[in-house]
């Protein structure tokens, strides 16, 4: 019996697809998405959307489909067909908005499995082997992962029974209106069948849509909390900041930085602390101090600049003296001498702060 059961869920791994929801602009994230579509913003000097690759297929999955709007071309072009990353990736491309579920619907013809979906904007170590297993012994039509979160009135709330079954959705309560404290984590298990409960070509919602549908009919429709799951959405700049502070300091249990060293030339007097992240063809001079941050490639650090707690994409050019500290700077940046970039700024692509000059919290 335990033969048979093992090889059942063998084959149900074999067969399940995943659907990755990408077709957001990342209006939130911007000055960083202008040029930059935000499923690939570089996390830790790697595609964002590789770390939910790699997700699935720990899980198994190897058959993804990407849907996708904003600037599909460059997201295709770079991860091709997914075969340098173990994967078969097709795309989809939807002409209009057809929000969640109605993204889901317009890819059906690709993919008429049982399917995973995740949000394309969530980094998380999620155990997506045990998601799969509870929801093929619940024979459940649709689960949906959930996570706590400490300031439940922030969101909107997912309410659970005893036995995992979903109870009620509830939209932003107000304090006395709290339940639980658990939200949607932006991942889903559904059956083929509920294709045929979303409209189609129209503009339809998983959380207000599909999901009190699903409720209504009475469907099997079932909750996993996960209750130690590292789980952050990207989507603003200061949450995209934290993810790579928290990758750097190893708080993400199930996704490991193995190289943090690229090719790269530093003076033997320059400081780089070993939680920081360099990439390949940096230049980083003497006096320069990098700390707890991320390099991206081509990066040029002149004498005695200083980088702390900071993101930094490829080819910028931080001059001498120049302080930058909490900050994201963009690619292909110029930061003047002595120039100082302070907590929550953000500097989107080719921008060019003149020698002295100072900016914080503020988008450029």
């Amino acid at each position: 019996m335990l033969v048979f059961i093992y090889l059942s869920l063998t084959i149900f791994y074999l067969i399940m697809q995943a659907l990755i929801l990408a077709g957001g602009k990342g209006t939130r994230l911007r000055p960083l998405t202008v040029y930059t579509p935000k499923p690939i913003v570089p996390i830790c000097n790697r595609p964002f959307l590789l770390y939910q690759i790699d997700t699935l297929r720990r899980a198994g999955i190897k058959d993804i489909t990407l849907s996708l709007s904003y600037q599909p071309h460059k997201i295709e072009q770079q991860l091709g067909d997914g075969s340098d990353y173990g994967v078969h990736l097709k795309y989809t491309v939807e002409t209009q908005p057809m929000g969640t579920a109605g993204a889901y619907k317009y890819a059906e013809d690709l993919i008429r499995e049982p399917t995973v979906v995740f949000n394309g904007d969530i980094l998380t170590d999620l155990d997506l082997k045990t998601v799969i297993r509870e929801h093929t012994t619940r024979k459940a039509t649709a689960t949906i992962v959930l996570t706590p979160v400490e300031n439940p009135t922030a969101y909107g709330l997912v309410e659970t029974k005893v036995d995992g079954h979903v109870a009620r959705f509830l939209e932003k309560p107000k304090p006395e209106e709290i339940t639980c404290n658990t939200i949607n984590a932006g991942t889903y298990i559904l059956e083929p069948k509920v294709l045929d409960f979303i409209p189609a070509g129209e503009n339809h919602s998983f959380e207000y849509g599909l999901f009190p549908n699903l409720l209504m009919r009475g469907e099997k429709f079932f909750a996993h909390i996960s209750k130690r799951t590292y789980w952050i959405d990207i989507g603003t700049p200061t949450r995209y900041l934290q993810a790579h502070l928290d990758l750097l300091a190893n708080r993400v249990g199930r996704i490991h930085i193995k190289e943090r060293r690229g090719d790269f030339e530093a003076a033997t007097i320059a400081e780089i602390d070993e939680l920081s992240i360099v990439g390949d063809e940096c230049t980083i001079k003497p006096g320069a101090q990098v700390i707890n941050s991320v390099l991206g490639a081509g990066c040029y650090i002149e004498e005695k600049a200083r980088i702390e707690n900071s993101v930094i994409w490829a080819h910028t050019r931080v001059g001498a003296g120049a302080q930058v500290s909490s900050a994201i700077v963009g690619r292909g940046c110029h930061i003047g001498r002595s120039a100082s970039v302070g907590a929550g700024a953000v500097l989107g692509d080719k921008t060019s702060l003149t020698d002295y000059s100072q900016t914080g919290g503020v988008s450029v």
